[in-house]
């Protein structure tokens, strides 16, 4: 099972410090299995990228990290 804190620290490290760069942000809302479920902040909410951004952005450094997880969603 995934640890959330786990799942935050990546967050924090690998994948905030490049949305604040772009005006955004990400806010870890929960962990239920292997499914992370996020919510993209600030410019990153609104923006027309925001699939690719989860997809290729926050979904890529997560499963690298921690390969359990399955997918990442966004709320």
């Amino acid at each position: 099972m995934l640890n959330k804190e786990q799942v935050e620290k990546i967050l924090e490290e690998q994948v905030r410090p490049h949305l604040l760069a772009d005006g955004g942000n990400i806010e870890l809302v929960d962990v239920e299995g292997n499914v992370v479920k996020v919510k993209l902040m600030g410019a990153c909410g609104s923006c027309p990228m925001a699939r690719m951004t989860l997809q290729h952005g926050v979904e890529r450094a997560l499963k690298k990290a921690i390969p359990e997880i399955e997918t990442v969603e966004s709320v």
